[in-house]
Parts: C-alpha cells; sequence; structure tokens
C-alpha cells in the first residue's frame, strides 16, 4: 500500500514538473555577484588559479555562470596551517532548470570517467552562524590515486545533499516561488599522507570559503 501511494506521489510530482516546463513564469537573473568574481586569494590562506573548462563539456553542461579554480595552500613561516595538498573548487550555477538544463550528480559523472566510489556518506557541518548543514562526503579511487570530495546543492537559499531532495525541492519552489535555479558545489582533492588528512584540509577550506560563497550564490527571495 505504501509503495502504490509513493508511486503515485511520484507521477503527480512528475506531471506537476511537465506543466511547469510549459509554463515559464520568465524567471530573473538573482546571482548576488558572478561567481567567475569569486576571489583567487582567500584570508591569504590559499592562492587560487582558474582551470576554466573544455568548450565540448560546457556545450553539454548548458552552465549559467560557473568556476572551476585549483587553490593551492600559502607557505608561511612558520606554517599557520601545515596543508599542504592543492583543493579544487567548483560551482556550476542554472539560472533556471524548467528546460532540462541541469546540474549533473557526481554518483554519476564520476563513475562514466573512471573513478569507483569507495565510500559516500552525509556529514554535518557547523557554519559560521551556527547553522548546521549536510554534505556529501566522498572518498573515490582510480587505480593507484585517491580523493576526497565534499558536494552539495545550494539551491534557493537551501543546502541539500540528497539529489531526490533537491528534485523535490525543485518542483515544489518553482511552484510556490516561481524559481528553479541552483547550484553544484564541489571541493575536492587528492589524498596525500591519509584519507583523514585530506578531509580535515577539504573540511577546513569548506570553513573558510563558506561565508563568502553565500555572498555570491542566491539566497530564498521569492520571484516576482
Amino acid at each position: 500500500m505504501r509503495h502504490w501511494a509513493f508511486a503515485v506521489a511520484v507521477a503527480m510530482l512528475l506531471s506537476t514538473w511537465g506543466s511547469l516546463q510549459v509554463l515559464s513564469h520568465g524567471e530573473p537573473v538573482i546571482l548576488k555577484k558572478p561567481i567567475s568574481e569569486f576571489p583567487l586569494t582567500i584570508n591569504n590562506h590559499w592562492q587560487g588559479k582558474e582551470l576554466g573548462i573544455d568548450r565540448e563539456i560546457l556545450d553539454v553542461l548548458k552552465l549559467t555562470d560557473y568556476m572551476m579554480r585549483v587553490y593551492a595552500p600559502v607557505r608561511t613561516e612558520p606554517p599557520s596551517s601545515g596543508f599542504k595538498l592543492p583543493v579544487y573548487l567548483y560551482v556550476g550555477y542554472y539560472q533556471s532548470q524548467r528546460t532540462g538544463a541541469t546540474y549533473h550528480s557526481p554518483k554519476n559523472c564520476l563513475p562514466g570517467a573512471g573513478w569507483q566510489f569507495v565510500e559516500a556518506q552525509p556529514a554535518v557541518v557547523t557554519g559560521p552562524g551556527g547553522a548546521e548543514v549536510t554534505v556529501n562526503k566522498v572518498l573515490i579511487e582510480q587505480g593507484l590515486d585517491k580523493q576526497v570530495i565534499l558536494y552539495w546543492y545550494q539551491d534557493r537559499g537551501r543546502v541539500v545533499a540528497s539529489e531526490y531532495w533537491a528534485k523535490a525541492y525543485l518542483i515544489w519552489d518553482a511552484m510556490t516561488m516561481h524559481r528553479t535555479d541552483g547550484s553544484l558545489v564541489r571541493i575536492s582533492l587528492p589524498v596525500g599522507t591519509s584519507v583523514e588528512d585530506a578531509y580535515r584540509q577539504g573540511f577546513a577550506f569548506m570553513e573558510e570559503t563558506w561565508s563568502l560563497l553565500q555572498e555570491y550564490l542566491p539566497d530564498k527571495r521569492i520571484a516576482s
């Protein structure tokens, strides 16, 4: 009985989503700042470089705005953090997801690129304001190479780890807020001495960039 009710609910959501794709309300551009203007130097601890994405991939992703950066720890005497690994930061933003342009889940993209998931679990993180958010914490490997990844969906002021909840909120917000904008935020770095050290550096980088990201990504403002 529960499975039947769930199937009906999913069917109703899909039907509603089909109507919303046709009846677009004309969503406004609501990025606070262009993501491409995100600073290359962060707190004098990290120095970044824009890597960009190949045109063929951009044509597939259909992004409204993005950044693909590598940040290296700034060397100081004495060392301020002990971090040595480069950190890769990707943010892909879509102004509208009504016409099929949407973020691609790392769960699908990474295996397609030859990476295997070793572990994947949610992680609860406390932000600078004291609010708790849940992100995905992932370890992947390809041959002898290993990477740790932290990623989440930042959609219309929400931070969501689950792909399924992200899609459900997408439909709900399209109906109630007339908005379908959203972003995928991904922090990744290679594993050096240990997986634990890589995670520690990844979460430290997330903490230092969190408030900055909120200055660029849209909040919960309702579109008119």
